[in-house]
């Protein structure tokens, strides 16, 4: 009973440890970006506001807080609250299914991949929805992107990752890790990650390929019309998404938390910090592609190099078997 008990609090621990943790880099990140993006830049960034500016966090927080918490007279009421808890609620859900180490993680599923395809799919609703209640041209046209943009860089997404579930023959995330004991996916399935990582900075929304947002054109694009912290729950569950892609392709392609002399979460985290950083990179490095060079450039490249990717991992394996 004693040992139930203990099993018990150990989940819940680890449950209230990754969610909270994931939450609190999200909103850390957003004063890394900045500083990241200042030093490439040649610029101070964040550096006013307590040491070295890590109180712009809170001081972001705060203002979020405190603005107006407006609903525009012509929304959707109920499902213009409802949209942005959306994006929150799937990405949490699918940090439950990634093993940060041995004995860190909320749980080992047989279709841990397929779950976190799942939660990234479902995360379209919230753009949508969001633009649809807000009553907003604007927000619409950004929603209708969305929707499309995400659908589409879904497939080679899923794709991408049929490689890796043949090599290593589970769905099971720790199973995937445990299989690259003698060598990382990364060499074998080098085209499969770069397709992942196209695919992921697509699906979170992030420069270059922020086109449902484009301010340049659309005033913010589906969250046009939101302020205070919903705007702020859409604002995180994009730093989420960074860390959910970053924190993947490190289970997937390099190893997960494997790797000599340090303890294993601090591999998991430093390869992870690696990615976030390549990802704050490239928004700062590249331009903006049209929307239609972006869907074109999905179907026509990123699919049949996905379907190349999985037929050449299956023959190699056939020939070996």
């Amino acid at each position: 009973m004693n040992t139930g008990h203990a099993d018990i609090a150990m989940t819940l621990l680890n449950i209230f440890g990754v969610l909270t943790t994931a939450v609190l880099l999200a909103a850390l990140l957003t004063w890394g970006e900045r500083r990241l993006l200042g030093l490439w830049q040649d610029r101070p960034g964040p550096n006013r506001v307590g040491p070295f500016g890590l109180m712009q966090v809170v001081a972001d927080m705060i203002k979020l807080f405190f603005k107006e918490d407006f609903i525009p007279r012509f929304a959707d009421a109920p499902v213009f609250l409802l949209a942005p808890t959306i994006v929150m609620a799937t990405t949490l859900l699918a940090f439950v299914v990634v093993p940060f180490s041995p004995a860190v993680g909320v749980i080992d599923m047989h279709i841990g991949l397929l779950f976190f395809l799942a939660m990234s799919a479902l995360a379209v609703y919230s753009v949508v929805l969001g633009a649809y209640a807000s009553g907003n041209k604007y927000a619409l046209l950004g929603g209708l992107r969305a929707a499309a943009q995400t659908v589409s860089y879904e497939v080679f997404m899923g794709l991408s990752l049929m490689g890796v579930v043949m090599l290593a023959g589970s769905f099971d995330l720790r199973s995937i890790v445990m299989a690259q004991e003698n060598g990382w996916f990364l060499l074998p399935q080098m085209l499969g990650c770069a397709i992942f990582l196209v695919a992921g900075i697509a699906e979170s929304h992030r420069l270059p390929l922020d086109l449902p947002e484009a301010e340049h054109e659309l005033t913010a694009g589906f969250h046009t019309e939101y302020s205070g912290m919903k705007f702020g729950l859409f604002f995180v569950g994009e730093y989420l998404s960074i860390l959910l892609i970053s924190a993947l392709v490190t289970t997937l392609f390099l190893g997960g938390w494997l790797g000599p002399w340090l303890p294993p979460l601090v591999w998991f985290a430093l390869k992870t910090f690696a990615l976030v950083c390549l990802f704050i990179l490239l928004r700062a490095a590249l331009p903006r592609p049209r929307y239609d060079q972006l869907m074109a450039f999905g179907w026509k490249v990123m699919l049949p190099l996905a379907l190349l990717n999985l037929v050449v991992t299956g023959g190699v394996l056939i020939w070996r078997g």
